[in-house]
């Protein structure tokens, strides 16, 4: 059992580092990618993007929920090594998109026209190629819908090198497009729109064919659904609904709300805090991905004690991954947009800082909710939490109508979230029994110290010193070895210590 284990964490650690260099590559293709497209569009199209794109997003709600229910299926059988299921599975949930598809085409898309066309802020002579955008939009999303279970294969299998390659085609191709815009004679938004239909379209066409050739569930499906099955994970998503709804209510939700009350530039910024947010959430999301179906497997194979561990470690370092990048970004952040974008949008710093703050409250939250995923039962989790998650929509409309200002927004997001925090601690308890007092010594009380004593000798530096490219750098640097130091001798025990050493040893003896 210890051999299975560590096993399985040096499985992790291989597949969080392809997906870090994979990433790495990501990140710089993907800022340079954003600078170039808001250049080229302006600050208006570039908001008209993020908001129309924001509507079609709303109904994401479908696609997250069922592709979590999926994943979470395919990876329970994988962990009991069961085949045939593991088809049943497959087949049924692909049955399920091609039905949710139609369905979106009829029902969604026409309500999404007539919101465009009515409620949201958008200048005469650019409602054309607003929607334009939107049926490209819509035309991504029926192609992501239809892609949820092949995807989810990919993760529950862990091929996370498949995935490394395949997303970095997307960035290249992406970065391609930026540059071949500014000499694109056509309306530069609509031809964006069309490109970026295309390119999802390819991506998605990849890995439909690597499915296809290298799994058994993929490989010769039908499209066939199991009653129990579909009944089984009908349940599991339609719960799962909740979470997504408000999740996607407060995130898309707000950017609507912040177009109707403060108009499309401040969208642009709130695109540019999204941008600066999805980039740093990257290093973690490497390392949940690798990380999440070992959660599942464990809890399907009976190892409650490993699952645990998982869960704590999970947390902390998806913490502290993402504090070594957001520390130095949070104390120059008007230094970095002003190096990356040159004409900063008003508003965007400080919405950059408080979404990456906010951030972290659902980063510590995530292993949280894997593992209750991993057991299925999530209908009073999915009432709760989404119960106290709802409430910052209502309340965000409160202050916008009461006249405060955007940033407000995020104030009251930070807040439920946190709160959410110690919610869930209570809930997986019930389930799994996990003490909320081990959870908070060996997680919260850990990012705590880390985050505080990191956090004083470059805020220091950049308080006393003038803003400067040195300072930039200095902080940079002072910061990475600070949260080293720190994480190194009060973020983690003996044991994880002594795994880390063995690690770097090998790399270095290689």
């Amino acid at each position: 059992m210890a051999l299975d284990n560590q096993l399985s964490g040096s499985k992790i650690a291989k597949n969080t580092l392809i997906l870090y260099g994979r990433m790495l590559l990501l990140l710089f293709i993907g800022l340079y990618t954003s600078r170039v497209i808001l250049k080229v569009l302006g600050e208006e199209d570039f908001g008209i993007y993020n908001v129309v794109a924001g509507v079609v997003s709303m109904f994401t709600i479908l696609t997250q929920s069922l592709s979590t229910a999926i994943s979470r299926f395919l990876t329970f059988e994988l962990g009991k090594n069961n085949t045939q299921k593991l088809k049943n599975i497959f087949s049924t949930a692909l049955c399920v998109q091609l039905v949710l598809v139609v369905g979106v085409i009829i029902i969604a898309e026409p309500i999404a026209v007539w919101f465009l066309n009515t409620h949201l802020h958008i200048p005469f002579e650019r409602l054309s190629a607003a929607n334009w955008v939107l049926q490209c939009v819509m035309g991504i999303f029926a192609i992501n819908l239809l892609s949820v279970p092949f995807n989810a294969a990919i993760i529950a299998h862990e091929r996370m090198k498949t995935f490394a390659y395949i997303s970095l085609t997307e960035g290249i191709l992406k970065l391609v497009i930026s540059i071949l815009l500014a000499y694109s004679s056509f309306d530069k938004l609509k031809t964006y729109a069309v490109l970026m239909l295309c390119i999802d379209l390819c991506v998605k066409m990849m890995y439909v064919i690597y499915c296809k050739k290298h799994f058994f569930e993929c490989k010769k499906f039908s499209l066939k659904y199991t009653p129990p099955l579909l009944k089984e994970i009908g349940s599991f998503a339609g719960w799962n609904f909740i979470g997504n709804g408000v999740w996607v209510l407060n995130n898309q939700g707000i950017n609507i709300l912040t177009n109707i009350f403060f108009g499309v530039k401040v969208n642009t910024a709130r695109g540019i805090a999204v941008q600066v947010n999805n980039a740093v959430q990257q290093f973690v999301n490497n390392f949940t991905t690798a990380l999440n179906p070992q959660i599942t497997k464990s809890y399907a194979m009976g190892e409650y004690s490993f699952m645990r561990t998982l869960m704590y470690r999970g947390a902390k370092y998806s913490y502290f991954l993402m504090f070594f990048f957001a520390l130095p970004l949070c104390l120059e952040t008007e230094q970095v947009l002003n190096i990356w974008l040159h004409k900063v949008p008003e508003y965007a710093v400080i919405f950059v800082r408080l979404t990456l703050i906010g951030a972290f409250c659902t980063v510590v939250a995530d292993s949280m909710v894997r593992v209750l995923y991993a057991t299925g039962k999530i209908k009073k989790y999915q009432i709760v939490v989404g119960s106290i998650g709802l409430l910052d929509f209502p309340l965000t409309y409160l202050v916008f109508k009461m006249g405060c200002p955007p940033w407000s927004a995020y104030i009251i997001y930070i807040f439920i979230y946190f709160v959410l925090i110690f919610v869930r601690l209570f809930l997986i308890d019930k389930l799994v029994s996990v003490s909320p007092k081990e959870y908070i010594k060996q997680v919260l009380v850990k990012i705590s110290y880390v985050s505080l004593l990191a956090a004083i000798v470059p805020f220091l530096f950049r308080y006393f010193m003038p803003q400067s490219l040195l300072r930039l750098l200095l902080v940079v640097l002072i910061s990475s070895g600070s949260i080293l130091l720190f994480v190194y001798f009060l973020g983690i025990d003996k044991s994880e210590k002594q795994f880390f050493i063995s690690k770097i040893r090998t790399l270095l003896h290689k």
